[in-house]
């Protein structure tokens, strides 16, 4: 049986490594696509809205930080959802790739519970799922997570939490919403955005061509605007600006 196991383990990995080695290649062209524009188009570059971080962000961080969310550890056994590789940029107004930037994703697992103890349901948690995952973006800006696809829990469309920094300070907290999901236009949060604003965070969720897993593919950009700080010293508390991933 762990024979079995581990070979499925072996080939999701190496799935996920093409699909990886895909993505960059793909958002590589992209960034070359940037850096090509005159300077006054890069500027013009829509700034990523600024939104909550919620009343859940980890109270306690897992001792799994890394990029992959749907193994925690070594575990044999991988979270249940709709496995999504979620990938991007970041990027300064002027289309600038942002290295070495912080990003950090945290959201419910398919039960709609957050890593978190003050989330509702946190008996049922699923214990395979991380819950919250860091990533330290590469030259070009780019970042990459694999993670199911969010799913609603009551008051709430599905959605990610995502937040950028730099240095230990956080400078962009936001959140990524499921395009054509019927809940996005009773969600306040997303209401109060403008039209331009949430296209910019509502991403296309779509099915990776010849993926026997059902596997999904989301790309969003990450646009920084000015770099505000999030308290009176412009720290925010538990960030770790230069953390160690293991995957």
């Amino acid at each position: 049986m762990m024979d079995h196991h581990a070979s499925e383990l072996s080939h999701r990995f190496e799935l996920s490594r093409r699909l990886f080695l895909r993505n960059t290649a793909r958002i590589g062209a992209a960034a070359a696509g940037l850096a090509g524009l005159p300077s006054g188009a890069l500027a013009d570059l829509l700034a990523t809205p600024r939104m909550t971080e919620g009343p859940f962000y980890p109270d306690s961080l897992p001792l799994d930080t890394d990029n992959d969310l749907l193994i925690v550890n070594d575990a044999i056994d991988h979270a249940v959802g709709a496995i999504t590789h979620l990938s991007g940029r970041a990027l300064s107004p002027a289309g600038e790739p942002l290295r070495n930037a912080v990003i950090e994703i945290w959201q419910v697992d398919n039960h709609g519970v957050y890593l978190h103890s003050g989330s509702n349901g946190a008996g049922a948690r699923d214990k395979n799922f991380q819950g919250y995952g860091r990533f330290l973006t590469d030259s070009q800006g780019r970042y990459y997570f694999r993670t199911i696809k969010p799913v609603p829990y009551p008051g709430r469309t599905p959605h990610i939490h995502v937040a950028v920094s730099q240095n230990g300070h956080r400078v962009l907290t936001t959140q990524f919403f499921v395009k054509g999901e019927p809940q996005n236009q009773r969600d306040g949060i997303l209401r109060g955005l403008s039209d331009a604003q949430r296209d910019s965070v509502v991403v296309d969720f779509r099915p990776i061509e010849g993926s026997q897993l059902g596997e999904l593919s989301a790309e969003c950009d990450l646009v920084l605007g000015r770099t505000p700080a999030e308290n009176g010293e412009g720290k925010f508390p538990g960030v770790v600006a230069r953390p160690q991933f293991n995957r």
